[in-house]
């Protein structure tokens, strides 16, 4: 497993909402059906509301999110 770092935003009722989130994933296609899997039930959106505007994989020294920690095994 690797970590990674979901970077885009989300269209809320009132404005365009940013999120910055670490998952662990094996590659970036599944991390970004995670993501999109994601966020669409915790905020109620569909996928084509939500904008990935980059994925990027962050070194196990660099993980802040205690979940994806355990995940990746360190």
């Amino acid at each position: 497993m690797k970590a990674f770092r979901v970077t885009g935003s989300f269209e809320d009722p009132r404005q365009r909402q940013k999120f910055s989130i670490e998952m662990s994933g094996k590659d970036e296609a599944s991390v970004r059906e995670r993501a999109l899997s994601t966020l669409g039930s915790r905020h109620k959106l569909k996928r084509p509301q939500i904008t990935i505007t980059e994925i990027s994989e962050v070194p196990a020294d660099q993980v802040v999110c205690p979940v994806v920690r355990y995940e990746i095994g360190e």
